[in-house]
């Protein structure tokens, strides 16, 4: 096994598809692709990484207790903490969200981005 991975931003792979959570789903009709790309269990943490791309609507984010990296690859999102003022972000724009996060994901433009999430 490889300690070194790289990511394909364009995965040529069919990915899996989605949709979000009935309860999540604020408005819209999402649709969502992942390829994922690598999965890791170390020191009894889960570790995914790949791609992912949603089209516009918008859906509650619920972490739990989920570590999430994102790198916008393209379009444009706008997440809401809960309590919170609204943040935009667009392509070459990285961000986490923590555990514990709530809030709401609007997705603007149909988004792809590049995930690494640590549960």
């Amino acid at each position: 096994m490889s300690l070194l991975k790289s990511i394909d931003t364009n995965p040529s792979f069919t990915p899996s598809e989605s949709g979000p959570l009935p309860e999540r789903l604020i408005s819209g009709d999402p649709t969502y692709r992942t390829w994922p790309q690598d999965q890791d269990a170390a020191r009894g943490e889960k570790i995914n990484t790949g791609v992912w791309e949603a089209t516009p609507g918008e859906t509650r984010s619920i972490k739990g207790e989920t570590f999430e990296f994102c790198h916008i690859l393209s379009g444009v999102v706008e997440i809401t903490p809960d309590g919170g003022e609204p943040v935009v972000y667009q392509a070459g724009d990285s961000f986490v969200m923590k555990p514990g996060f709530v809030g709401v994901w609007k997705t603007i433009e149909t988004v792809r981005k590049i995930y690494l999430t640590v549960s």
